[in-house]
């Protein structure tokens, strides 16, 4: 176990510096000068503009420009933003618990209802509750965030009035108006990641309710409930646990739509920002963070699986 938990340290350690030196030498080539979006179109005068890139730095050569920035990451310093000054890792302090709070939110919401329709399908195969809930799935995974984020404001914010449309509030400030906030961004996230699950639990079930030993403790007389929840689900569960932990992961690419359609301060708003002012340096930040978190999850997604399943080899 020991051994493939290092070796698969160690292909994380990698595949993160890679993603960090692709998103520092492919950022240079983006369109755009960040001299010219801070100065302004009225102040940007070529002198001007050559003083300013050479006091951020953006005068020299590629490699030390990216040097300078990876020994600044090794120290935790991911540098200040080119359009406020403010340091980045202040930034992503504050919005990096909004996004997890609304991926946590999202995955629970999702697990809970994915694993629940998943077993009453499986528990029903080829019957009107299956037939039901795989075309309600199918809805669900064709339908992007942006529709059906836009349909939930429609329907609880506009003609029902029981969430607010957007916005958001912190805990200390306002508990109950937080969580209204945000229950539809996490309901518009989990929907998706809910299809998902809801089809893995399904397959994974019918799979195990397929098995010798399932036939064998229903010819003993075992009910159909302890074999379903007591046997079979159990097992079923493994696989599903993958797919959850994977799906936390996807759902950190999901969150852009979803923060920008609810006005939802994390870090994908942050990034969305900084695309249009040109920040090169937060731009390279969040994406450096969100690939790290997605590179951490499939590990820790990866030592689960292997925890749970005995079948994992560790050699």
């Amino acid at each position: 176990m020991a051994t493939y938990i290092l070796r698969r340290a160690l292909q994380s350690g990698v595949l993160i510096f890679v993603v960090a030196s692709l998103v520092a030498i492919f950022i240079q080539f983006l369109p755009g000068d960040p001299a010219y979006t801070i100065l302004g179109e009225n102040n940007a005068t070529p002198e001007r503009v050559a003083a300013l890139r050479a006091k951020l730095g953006l005068d020299q050569p590629i490699l030390v420009q990216y040097k300078d920035w990876l020994g600044g990451v090794i120290r935790g310093d991911l540098g200040r933003s080119l359009t406020s000054n403010r340091p980045v890792t202040t930034d992503l302090a504050q919005r990096l618990p909004r996004t997890f709070e609304l991926i946590i939110a999202s995955t629970i919401l999702a697990s809970v209802i994915g694993v629940s329709a998943g077993v009453v399908a499986a528990a029903h195969h080829n019957r009107l509750p299956d037939v039901t809930v795989s075309l309600v799935s199918l809805v669900w995974i064709s339908t992007p965030v942006f529709v059906s984020g836009t349909l939930l404001i429609l329907a609880f914010s506009i003609k029902l009035k029981i969430f607010p449309a957007t916005g958001y509030v912190g805990f200390s400030e306002d508990p109950l108006g937080h969580i209204q906030r945000l229950v539809l961004p996490a309901v518009t996230l989990a929907l998706l990641d809910a299809a998902v699950i809801l089809r893995m639990t399904r397959s994974s079930l019918l799979e195990v309710l397929g098995e010798d030993y399932v036939r064998t403790a229903r010819a003993k007389g075992v009910g159909s409930g302890t074999v379903l929840y007591g046997h079979a689900l159990r097992n079923a569960l493994i696989p599903v646990i993958t797919v959850i932990g994977l799906q936390m992961g996807t759902l950190l690419g999901g969150t852009v739509l979803v923060e920008f359609i609810f006005n939802w301060p994390g870090v994908s708003s942050y990034l969305i920002a900084a695309i249009g002012q040109r920040d090169y340096v937060v731009v390279q930040a969040v994406v450096l963070v969100i690939a790290t978190l997605f590179i951490l999850l499939n590990f820790v997604t990866d030592l689960v699986y292997a925890a749970i399943d005995p079948r994992i080899k560790y050699g």
